[in-house]
């Protein structure tokens, strides 16, 4: 009996080195959030604030969303080495930035629902004590934001070479979002709150709830649609798709090798995996051949080669 030394062919399959300065910034930032809620809440309390109250619970769904998004990459760690993961851990990400989005859309319902109701049952707002706590609540925002957004530049700063905008952290963006989100509905707060207090146009708050819903609702629409293209394996459409034809097309054709199916989907933020099927009548062609040649396209961490040899431009 024989024993084989399989090592050279074996690989880890963890594609993506995961984003550490934004898991420490999400939970940074979870926290923050949850504190400025617990104040917002004791504060419509302590003011008889309905618009705080709302608010301070509004601000618990993105607490509940940003802990969701450390937890995804904790969990994209812990398990990156486990076999059972056949592409790596990193859809844990985008799967939680997914559920992020859809929680966006639902606490964009919330806004519009209380917002409708104020129109229709006008309550008093204490304006001084909404507009401080609302101020608070934006610089809170901001130094959050500016947290996130750090650990987004810090990240994408080591891979300055790449060349596709599109490769982005679909978690840390659905976190953003959350805090951005919240950044915005201050602002709107603030000037709705300006104008009841200064001009009694008390109807200018629940107004702005609904322009806040609706800048949410887009937000969340496109997030739902980058991650769900993730998720879906919908990449057929992207460049490194053309890159893979172009190999096979221009370096192999003068065996008459033609590329007969092909699979592309994403197995980390810049890296892809791709299984192909080429026909060709160049007996010499060997599946190394056409990983050798894709090689010069770092993305591209997983291959698959299939050839058929024919004579007839058709599978034997």
């Amino acid at each position: 009996m024989h024993t084989h030394d399989l090592s050279q062919w074996q690989h880890e399959h963890v594609f993506d080195s995961g984003n550490h300065l934004a898991e420490r910034g999400a939970k940074a930032v979870m926290w923050i959030t949850l504190i400025m809620m617990v104040v917002e809440i004791a504060g419509g309390w302590w003011y008889n604030s309905m618009a705080l109250l709302a608010d301070g619970w509004h601000m618990s769904s993105h607490a509940l969303a940003l802990g969701l998004s450390a937890f995804a990459y904790a969990a994209a760690r812990h398990y990156a080495h486990d076999s059972r993961f056949a592409f790596g851990t990193w859809k844990i990400e985008i799967l939680a930035g997914y559920t992020s989005a859809i929680l966006l859309l639902c606490v964009a319902v919330v806004m519009v629902v209380s917002s409708v109701e104020r129109l229709l049952s006008p309550q008093p707002i204490h304006y001084q004590e909404a507009m401080l706590v609302a101020g608070i609540g934006l610089a809170v925002n901001l130094v959050c934001a500016y947290i996130l957004g750090g650990a987004h530049h810090q990240h994408d700063h080591h891979h300055p070479g790449d060349h596709d905008h599109h490769h982005h952290d679909l978690n840390l963006k659905s976190a953003y979002l959350h805090v951005i989100a919240d950044a915005a509905t201050s602002v709107l707060a603030i000037v709705a709150l300006t104008g009841g207090w200064l001009y009694g146009w008390a109807w200018l708050d629940p107004v702005m709830g609904i322009v806040g819903a609706g800048l949410i609702v887009v937000w969340a629409r496109g997030l739902i649609i980058e991650t769900g293209k993730v998720l879906l394996d919908r990449e057929m459409d992207h460049a490194v798709v053309d890159e893979i034809r172009e190999v096979i097309e221009k370096d192999f054709s003068e065996g008459g090798s033609r590329l007969a199916d092909l699979h592309v989907w994403r197995v980390g933020k810049r890296a892809y995996s791709a299984a192909l099927v080429v026909v060709t009548h160049d007996p010499s062609l060997t599946p190394e051949h056409i990983k050798a040649g894709l090689r010069i396209h770092e993305e591209i961490v997983h291959v698959t080669v299939e050839i058929n040899h024919g004579t007839s431009g058709s599978p034997e």
